[in-house]
């Protein structure tokens, strides 16, 4: 093979997976599916699309080798091929924040909107664990959590939350965490609780990522 052609099938084929990726819905999938394998069904749910158009674009994630499927009964799940797809995503989120400077106004109003919330890093968190001055809450829904969660990590979905308060000890900070950086349900699950008494904060990564950096994971 000469080598223009080797070049340019080489680089055709990774400008096909790159257009895969450039989708809205397609990178919040990703993310999704970082938490563990997931539903058609439920994919449409949590990126507010449609079954059939969910299905589409997992069927074009899965043709460029992104993401695998399976058959449960009636139902396809979908999963991450692998996890260098997951770091993939990671280094192209953190390119995004540093170099697109309307991103990180986005992400700055957001945070620092009335009721700001003090994130936790994870340096802090291990420290703060081992010296038993906080609690880990994972706020993620329930099966997320038992597909793989941070070790020592309670789990309360957000939606349950304001009922199973009085689970959580009042004499230690409490620290949530969610899906990641673009997740809300940890926010939401520290203005809760700070509204009723408690100290609390969320870790500034989420789960996919403290698996990613090699920290302890349970399932």
């Amino acid at each position: 093979m000469e080598l223009r052609s080797f070049k340019n099938q080489v680089y055709s084929e990774l400008a096909e997976m790159t257009r895969a990726l450039a989708n809205p819905h397609r990178l919040e999938m990703l993310e999704l599916l970082a938490q563990g394998a997931a539903s058609v069904e439920s994919i449409a749910a949590e990126t507010g699309l449609s079954v059939a158009n969910a299905s589409q674009h997992l069927q074009t994630l899965k043709k460029t080798r992104l993401v695998a499927s399976r058959k449960d009964g009636k139902y396809r799940y979908y999963e991450l091929a692998n996890t260098d797809v997951f770091r993939v995503w990671m280094e192209l989120r953190q390119l995004g924040f540093s170099q697109n400077a309307h991103i990180e106004k986005l992400i700055r109003d957001f945070r620092t909107e009335p009721g700001t919330l003090e994130c936790v890093t994870t340096d802090d968190l291990l420290q703060r664990l081992r010296k038993r001055q906080a609690i880990l809450l994972d706020v993620r829904p329930r099966q997320e959590y038992e597909q793989g969660h941070i070790a020592s990590a309670r789990s309360i979905p957000v939606r349950e939350l304001m009922d199973q308060l009085n689970a959580l000890p009042r004499d230690r900070e409490i620290v949530a965490y969610c899906r990641g950086p673009l997740c809300a349900m940890a926010d939401d699950a520290v203005q809760l609780l700070k509204k009723k008494g408690y100290r609390a904060s969320r870790l500034e990564i989420g789960y996919p990522e403290w698996k990613t950096i090699g920290l302890p994971v349970e399932t």
